[in-house]
């Protein structure tokens, strides 16, 4: 038997627990969001559903080709690995902020409730849809840390496809919702990447 290297070992044992965290946080996110739901009806449930599929699907199928290493990143393996696990931990941290400065206001289901104010403190004083961000780093740094090309392809394309999809049900919502407000609100700031979009 060859024995495995302490460094993979060690990368191991950090993304998988990179990897968990992430999981946990989503459950706790779950959670709030069923707590915060109560009195205010959902507008729209179908694209949480799409970005949950994709979600879903894009990290088992990025996971699975990496396994065999066909499309392995060559050189500079570790560094792709490094920058995975900070780029992971900084969406983890980003996605838990978001949803924190919401507070009530923070559902997974599209909602606005009677009275409910537009929030533009913390990271949403930089771009509307933090979270989203967030979520997006989580998967960007996942595919970085595998080391694979077209697993960094699959674990990042279709959740952004799916994502813009669900930023423009919300803010359909939340114009409807909250009016001039958010329009306001949304002319001096960009969705995901500050400057881009």
């Amino acid at each position: 038997m060859i024995p495995i290297p302490y460094e993979l070992v060690a990368a191991r044992i950090v993304f998988g627990a990179l990897l968990v965290i992430y999981v946990v946080v989503e459950g706790g996110i779950r959670i709030a969001s069923q707590r915060n739901a109560e009195g205010a009806p959902a507008r729209e449930r179908v694209s949480y559903g799409v970005l949950i599929v994709v979600l879903l699907g894009s990290m088992a199928a990025a996971l699975f080709l990496a396994r065999s290493g066909d499309f392995a990143i060559p050189v500079g393996r570790w560094a792709f690995f490094a920058v995975g696990v900070v780029l992971m931990a900084l969406g983890i941290a980003l996605r838990v902020w978001a949803v924190v400065v919401l507070g009530r206001a923070f559902t997974v289901e599209v909602r606005v409730r009677a009275g409910q104010e537009v929030v533009d403190r913390g990271p949403y004083r930089v771009v509307r849809h933090p979270s989203y961000t967030g979520l997006l780093l989580v998967f960007l740094g996942t595919g970085l840390a595998l080391g694979d090309w077209l697993a960094l392809i699959v674990v990042v394309v279709p959740p952004i496809a799916a994502i813009a999809f669900r930023i423009r049900i919300e803010e359909e919502a939340l114009l409807a919702g909250l009016g001039d407000a958010y329009r306001r609100y949304s002319a001096g700031r960009k969705r995901l990447v500050p400057g881009i979009w």
